[in-house]
């Protein structure tokens, strides 16, 4: 042991600069993870007796947001398109979080008639509604089309909660004080919503789809403020933060070898999908946001906009255009 101490010893004089190095380096890699963690939410309010709907919930930030959601005490439904997906991950939730009341219910977003069916069980069958979450989604897709004859990623990022929330509404507001979630991205800062060609059919690229949808995530949520305002049902928009989850599947293996081996420095610096759902669940139960409805967050706090998601008119428009395509009256 003796000699063990002075080798040691001896090489950290004859290498002082090299130790020094590599323990700055160390430190500044943990420092720059942890920046990159984004921010933490501090509430500790409970959920108990209320009810929370999360689109998407059996994989990625879904199903951790689910997990907090449970540890406080809610029942949590997980509306998902892969049933043995779903139960795997509601079988998670419950062991996590030593809380039983999670149920699974079939929604593909793809489908209207799938969204429709659901709202109806909940209108059924649930007494309450107190947060809906919309973070099911799809990114980089290629050019797909859903059920009823839409773009994929404008269809099931946007259309599919457009109609799901509206068909809630109701029970929402019996509900109140609640509130409506939708899981962005920083991709609406690039967005532009295609009026004239809002299916993309005249060219087709996965980047401007996904951007478009996500923007009309934001101006959904301005829009739907506006048209709640007074009834106790708040709504919030956010960028959960780049994350490594399961939603880039279609992105990645689209890409040339050596632009993925680019991208290996990358993936050390993305938020691990705990952190990435930590502005969900910031949006969904802190206190200090019971009286502020259709703003935008990141990491925790709120953030403005891009000047296309501010856009009043456009809001107006896109929620028209949604309400025809879905069939609202």
């Amino acid at each position: 042991m003796q000699d063990y101490t002075k080798a040691v010893k001896e090489f950290v004089e004859e290498h002082p600069t090299g130790i020094t190095a590599v323990l700055v380096t160390g430190v500044g890699i943990f420092a720059l993870r942890r920046w990159l963690a984004g921010g933490v939410c501090r509430s500790r309010a409970r959920l108990d007796g209320k009810t929370v709907l999360i689109t998407g919930a059996n994989t990625g930030i879904g199903k951790e947001t689910a997990v907090d959601m449970a540890k406080r005490g809610a029942r949590v439904i997980l509306a998902c398109r892969d049933m043995g997906r779903a139960n795997k991950a509601a079988d998670e939730v419950r062991k996590r979080s030593g809380n039983g009341n999670v149920v699974v219910k079939m929604l593909d977003l793809a489908s209207l008639q799938s969204v429709r069916a659901l709202a109806k069980d909940v209108q059924q069958n649930e007494q309450r509604l107190d947060i809906l979450i919309n973070n099911a989604g799809v990114m980089m897709c290629p050019q797909w089309k859903t059920d009823d004859g839409f773009e994929m990623q404008f269809g099931v990022n946007h259309l599919g909660h457009f109609l799901l929330t509206n068909l809630l509404l109701d029970v929402l507001k019996k509900s109140t004080p609640s509130r409506v979630v939708n899981v962005s991205s920083l991709a609406h800062e690039r967005g532009k919503i295609h009026f004239d060609d809002i299916n993309l059919e005249k060219h087709y690229d996965p980047s401007i789809s996904y951007q478009q949808s996500k923007l009309a995530n934001v101006l959904f949520t301005r829009e739907l403020a506006v048209r709640l305002k007074g009834t106790g049902v708040t709504t919030y928009a956010l960028h959960p933060g780049v994350i490594h989850t399961e939603l880039g599947r279609h992105f990645l293996p689209s890409l040339p070898l050596w632009k993925r081996l680019l991208f290996l420095p990358f993936f050390f610096c993305v938020k691990s999908p705990l952190q990435g759902a930590q502005t969900t669940i910031y949006c969904a139960v802190d206190e200090n946001l019971q009286n502020t409805s259709g703003l935008y967050y990141s990491d925790c706090a709120v953030k403005e906009a891009a000047p296309q998601g501010r856009d009043d008119a456009a809001a107006r428009r896109l929620w028209d255009l949604s309400a025809s395509m879905v069939g609202l009256a």
